[in-house]
């Protein structure tokens, strides 16, 4: 045999043992596994999406840089936690500790990355010591508990107005809460409940005056507005009870209460009151229930009802 075709044997050869021995290495990439170093086997790997609100961010897994920017995902990564760090220019860092197992899809695809500075407006023209926001209506509502005075504004903080003036109550109020109408704001603390106007019509005075309601004797737990804009539902240590939103007005009590903290929710889509209370049982035990309470005016005769106990 000549020194070539000894030569072109040896390649041959040389060739076939690279082949032969690096095939496990390309069978188990191409089916989706990689050599762990840590423990010498092969290892099924998973896989890494990200995403990001906005996006573009760097990617660093533990503590090294990834070459590609979000949105990506990164293949073949070995079973186990990874830190992982996202950085946008100008934008708070996201950070996580995050598992990736074998075969398995891991996904980080709601990712908001918020900007180091926020874009924060100032709305109120005036002092103010509370507020809240009426969606449906989209308007913004303020307390001046000072001067008690209330303002209305759009959501963005224009049209900013006085539209009411609210009664001077011994403490600070628990809730606020306005009719179904719109038209008028309804404060309560332990023992009061205080309505008035919002931007009262040209009509008598004495019915759109605000006004107090005092609870002395019992605690006022909550309040709810009826769906007529008229009446209100009170919930207090004591009992429930139903009464017109106007002063000097005469309740009529509903329902007598053994369980002095009331867990109570009203729908006033149907008007129906849910409440949780104690009964006695017929072992002569005490067990709390959660009642319903309808309430709506196909139920009641408010203005019959509340006439009756005039009477």
């Amino acid at each position: 045999m000549s020194i070539a075709q000894r030569v072109r044997a040896f390649l041959f050869y040389l060739s076939l043992s690279i082949f032969l021995i690096g095939l496990p290495f390309i069978l188990s990439f191409a089916l989706g596994y990689k050599f762990d170093p840590r423990t010498f086997k092969f290892t099924k790997t998973g896989l890494m999406v990200l995403k990001t609100q906005p996006q573009g961010a760097s990617i660093y897994l533990d503590g090294k840089l990834f070459n590609e920017k979000t949105p990506t995902s990164i293949n073949e990564l070995l079973p186990a936690r990874y830190n992982v760090r996202l950085e946008l220019e100008r934008h708070y860092p996201w950070v996580d500790s995050v598992n990736v197992e074998r075969g398995k899809i891991t996904r980080l695809d709601k990712i908001i990355l918020f900007p180091l500075r926020s874009n924060i407006k100032h709305l109120n023209k005036y002092k103010i010591s509370s507020f809240w926001v009426d969606e449906e209506r989209e308007r913004i509502y303020y307390i001046n508990q000072e001067e008690n005075i209330i303002y209305r504004s759009d959501l963005e903080g224009q049209s900013f107005k006085e539209i009411g003036i609210l009664p001077k109550v011994s403490s600070l109020p628990k809730k606020y809460k306005i009719s179904p109408d719109k038209e008028r704001l309804l404060i309560f603390n332990q023992h009061q409940i205080a309505a008035a106007y919002l931007e009262p019509r040209n009509t008598t005075a004495s019915t759109q005056a605000p006004f107090v309601l005092n609870y002395s004797d019992r605690k006022v737990c909550d309040v709810f507005w009826h769906s007529d804009s008229y009446h209100l539902i009170v919930i207090t240590n004591k009992n429930i009870e139903v009464l017109e939103a106007k002063p000097h007005t005469e309740p009529v009590n509903l329902v007598n209460l053994n369980k002095k903290n009331i867990v109570a929710f009203y729908d006033d889509a149907k008007d129906t009151l849910y409440f949780m209370d104690s009964q006695k049982a017929a072992d002569g035990k005490f067990y709390d229930n959660v009642y319903e309470l309808e309430l709506s005016s196909k139920s009641y005769s408010f203005q019959e009802l509340i006439k009756s106990q005039d009477q």
